[in-house]
Formats: C-alpha cells, structure tokens, sequence
C-alpha cells in the first residue's frame, strides 16, 4: 500500500481519459460516482476526511490526481494545460467511470474546471460541491477590484518562465510547503506526512512547471470565454473558508445569477484549505447538502 492509499483509505487505479493516464484513488463501489478534483498546489491527498463520508452514503469516489499532477502524466508544454484540455479529462474520466449518476466535487482550481464543465453542459451531472472556488463570472467581475487583484497578485509572478518553477520545487518543495502553510490558517492543519506528499509533488522533474501551466494556459483561456454565462440549474452547494487568503468573499457576489438557487455556506475562521483546516464542519454540510 502506497502512503496515498493509507492516507485517502482508498486503492490507487489508473485509468485512460482523454489520451493521458490518471492516477486516480478509489473507494466504494456502485453507480452513484462522486468524482473530487483537487487545487493548486495539492494533490488528491487533500480529500482524505472526505472520503469516508462519502463512501457512507453509498458513493463510489474517485479522487482523481489532475493533469500534471502525482502519478497523473505530465504532458509537456503549456498548451497541454488549456481550458479545452482539462474540462475533457473530466468529462472523459466521467466516461470512463460508467457511473448511473455522477457528483462533481471541487476545490480551488478543480472546481474552477468543475464550473466550466457544468455551465458547458459536458456531461449530465447529479449535484455540485463547490468549496473555495467562485462562478468564473463572478471571480471576473471581483478583479475589477483593487482588494481582488493585489490577492491575485501571485498569477503574474507564475507567468514569469522558470522562476517560479524553481521556487516551489527547490529544497523538495519548501516553498510549495511555506505557502501552503501561510493560507491554511493553522499550522497542524496540514500535517508533515500530507505535506511530505505535496513536497514530492511539487519537487518532482515537471512538476511544478506542470502545476503553474493552468495558470500559464486555463487562466488565460477562462478570461477570454465568452460562453460562460449559461444558468446552471444543477443543484449547488458553495462552502466558502471566510479567511481565504487568495479569494476574498466578494467573488460570492451575484452567484445566484448564474446559479438559481444556489446554496452557500459560509465557514467564519477558515482558511482557503478548508476541507484540511475545518474538515468535520466541510463533511458535515457536505453530508447534509447530498
């Protein structure tokens, strides 16, 4: 057993989607998929208090390690990191997993793609987790702002080639660690043998150029979209850690909108890693909502 599969409680498979291999950890069995989509610049690890719970209702999980990510292949070059590329591995992982039903989970960047996979309509999908994550036309609309943009600050130093590659890989990744640390709000909030694997991560060869590619690439190709304005009538949950340290709460602003109905929950105290930092309140209205 890999120190993953202990972590996650979950078996590690690979699958072929959309002309890559993921490496994906599963748990539970039966036709009802929830598919978890992790963030910058974690890895699937980061689901290990979800899954449980989830298999406890009668999921199948999948917490799949992304493009670039863990065991996941490494395609070279930014291109390979565009929007139309990463909504396709969902979508084709989506395929792969034969699932009756399926409920898109994601965090941070995987649910920015989670977003564009819902409002593009890829694939039929049963309900939606958003946690940390905006409606990309509400983030849009919160960077006009001066608040917004000196959080987003970090996105036009990854643009620089091969600096911020080397930051968050040099000394096995202790600066991915050092970050990770400042925006979780707690210190024991991510513990050293997860953090051990987000080090790996982001040391490995490609690694890190790998992970900042969606920014290099997604980030630019989300802000020219212009089909992104279609309702969402999917059932939505949004948990939001008030103590985000890269989103500030006004990305909420105007949801419903494009949502109908949407439901947000709002964690006072939490940090942007919420489903590390607040864990059982995470689970607990993840629980409730599904």
């Amino acid at each position: 057993m890999t120190r993953e599969e202990a972590l996650l409680g979950a078996r590690r498979i690979f699958i072929p989607a959309n002309g890559l291999t993921f490496e994906v950890f599963e748990a539970g069995e039966g036709e009802r998929l929830a598919l978890l989509l992790h963030g910058f610049p974690e890895h699937a690890v980061m689901w290990r208090h979800l899954v449980a719970p989830l298999v406890a209702k009668g999921y199948r999980v999948w917490a799949v390690n992304q493009r670039g990510y863990g065991g996941t292949d490494q395609p070279a070059g930014k291109e390979n990191y565009s929007l139309l590329a990463l909504t396709g591995d969902v979508a084709a992982l989506i395929d792969a997993a034969g699932a009756g039903s399926v409920t898109l989970i994601g965090h941070d960047w995987g649910g920015m793609i989670a977003w564009v996979v819902a409002i593009r309509k890829l694939r039929p999908l049963e309900k939606l987790v958003f946690i940390n994550i905006s409606h990309p036309l509400c983030f849009r609309r919160a960077f006009g702002s001066l608040s917004q943009k000196l959080r987003s600050a970090y996105v036009a130093v990854f643009q620089i080639p091969g600096f911020p590659d080397w930051l968050l890989s040099v000394g096995r990744g202790f600066l991915t660690a050092a970050m990770i640390r400042q925006a979780a709000g707690r210190a024991s909030a991510v513990p050293a043998d997860v953090m051990d694997v987000y080090r790996d991560n982001a040391a490995a060869p490609g690694g890190a150029t790998a992970m900042l590619n969606w920014y290099r690439q997604a980030a630019h190709d989300l802000a020219r979209a212009r089909d992104l304005s279609e309702p969402v009538e999917i059932p939505t949950l949004i948990v939001w850690g008030l103590d985000d340290v890269a989103l500030g709460v006004a990305c909420l602003d105007g949801t419903d909108r494009y949502v109908p109905g949407v439901r947000i929950e709002r964690l006072a105290g939490v940090s942007h890693f919420s489903p590390e930092d607040a864990p059982a309140k995470v689970a607990a209205l993840i629980d409730d909502f599904l």
